[in-house]
């Protein structure tokens, strides 16, 4: 093999799927234009975000991770990625616990049995600074709108996040509200933008959530980690949820867990689809 050529994994979590390159050995040199290439589903390998593992540089971690949407923007967290790569790392040392270094900070992984892991997304986010927001609010009820929705909960996951609460989330036209939304003057990096439907009452001992995701950099996925975390937090603020309900993404479920010391569980499948190597003509 070229030292050019450089092998991959696609990998999904319930259909959120990544290019996972390994590049603990030697540098690698992405540019926005390389990794839309790449993330290309015409004329690339094809995914939501291209998930680089690299050496990592705190001593508590077993790798640092690297997240960049499929436009070429990097981002801080990604939930599904996270379990990726946390099983990929367990199954190379034979550890069912490890940790993850990423931009939002350092998460706690461990495995749940086979092909399922649990991680730690660190705290959730309330305060208009640390989503962020563009001006000061009450992040409980954001003052924004687009056709049918409106009044979101704001949520930082290590990545911003607007949740609406809707009576249908099946009948929401993601497609035409999601990229406004995102584009939003209110959120100055952006904002992934979910629609959820309570299925449970309050009281539930768990409760049951459909939700759906337009992400901020990639449109529409199957699932989105994080987005499953804000919406769990965002409805438990809200008096709609107990702490730890079931999230139906598109692609499957996720458990979700608002721990007491403010920390987000999330707990689900990862899945390798295929393994490859990519073209020196996507990394020139």
């Amino acid at each position: 093999m070229s030292e050019t050529a450089w092998p991959f994994l696609k990998m999904h979590g319930l259909g959120n799927d990544f290019v996972v390159l390994d590049a603990r050995a030697r540098a690698l040199d992405l540019t926005p234009e390389r990794v839309r290439a790449i993330a290309s589903r015409g004329t690339g390998v094809g995914c939501d975000q291209l998930v680089v593992m690299a050496p990592a540089t705190d001593p508590c971690a077993d790798a640092h991770m690297l997240i960049y949407n499929a436009d070429g923007s990097e981002v801080a967290a990604c939930g599904n990625a996270s379990r990726c790569v946390a099983w990929l790392l367990m199954q190379e040392t034979g550890a069912d616990k490890v940790v993850l270094q990423t931009k939002a900070g350092l998460l706690d992984a461990e495995s749940r049995g086979p092909h399922l892991v649990a991680v730690d997304m660190g705290p959730a986010r309330l305060d208009w600074r640390e989503i962020p927001l563009a001006e000061a609010m009450d992040t409980l009820h954001l003052g924004i709108s687009a056709g049918p929705l409106s009044d979101p909960v704001g949520v930082g996951m290590g990545n911003p996040h607007a949740v609406f609460f809707v009576d249908d989330a099946g009948s929401v036209d993601l497609a035409a509200l999601g990229r406004g939304l995102e584009h939003h003057a209110l959120f100055p990096e952006r904002a992934n933008i979910e629609v959820a439907q309570v299925l449970t009452p309050p009281d539930a001992g768990m409760g049951r959530i459909r939700m759906r995701v337009w992400e901020r950099g990639a449109g529409i996925t199957m699932a989105c980690g994080t987005g499953a975390c804000a919406t769990l937090v965002a409805a438990a603020r809200r008096g709609l949820s107990p702490r730890k309900a079931e999230i139906i993404l598109d692609g499957g479920m996720l458990t979700i867990e608002w721990l007491k010391d403010n920390h987000v569980l999330m707990t689900g499948p990862v899945a390798v689809a295929f393994t490859g190597v990519l073209d020196s003509s996507l990394l020139p």
